[in-house]
């Protein structure tokens, strides 16, 4: 019994010092919150409400747009989709320039190269694939597989130049990949 009794006494002893050592915790977390969120959304602007219309409606895909990138001269458009497309639109005009069929479904990224003679696209395939564009020829006959993930492309992006593409994976990686020779030059975790 005068076991029990030290057991017990010991238990609430430690209870006591959680609860103590709680109230610290929050104490020194409120020190470190120099302000609230409350307190900077007073401080700005108001948005004014946009009002946006659609100028254009780029009919041509069969399933959802998954994603679209403006080329650098503001006319064409790129958009990849569920339907295993990448299209390349004339904004303008609203013409289909070039339209890929892809091996698999499910192309979930694409991009415009800042030349804006490449674009790139992968998906469910783990491969990123350039395409030279050219309005004279298929430009399928000259893409390009650049890299390759073990999951799934989510995302690519032409950094700074036509050299190197930045992709990233549902593997949990992301992969700078020179475009020329396809070597990856850096994987980040």
């Amino acid at each position: 019994m005068a076991c029990e009794g030290a057991v017990v006494e010991t238990i609430e002893s430690l209870m006591k010092e959680a609860e103590t050592l709680k109230v610290k915790l929050e104490d020194e977390r409120q020190k470190l919150n120099d302000v609230t969120l409350a307190t900077v959304a007073e401080r700005l602007e108001i948005i004014n409400y946009m009002n946006i219309k659609p100028r254009r409606t780029l009919k041509g895909h069969q399933a959802k747009v998954l994603c679209s990138d403006w080329s650098p001269d503001k006319r064409h458009i790129v958009s990849s989709s569920q339907d295993g497309k990448m299209i390349i639109w004339d904004a303008f005009t609203t013409n289909k320039e070039h339209a890929v069929t892809m091996p698999t479904t499910w192309v979930m990224a694409c991009a415009y190269a800042p030349s804006g003679n490449l674009v790139a696209c992968g998906g469910l395939d783990n491969k990123v694939t350039v395409y030279p564009l050219s309005l004279d020829e298929d430009v399928t006959q000259k893409k390009k597989t650049v890299g390759t993930h073990t999951s799934y492309m989510s995302c690519c992006l032409f950094p700074n130049s036509d050299q190197q593409i930045l992709t990233g994976s549902g593997d949990s990686t992301c992969a700078l990949w020179d475009v020329e020779s396809g070597q990856l030059l850096q994987s980040f975790h």
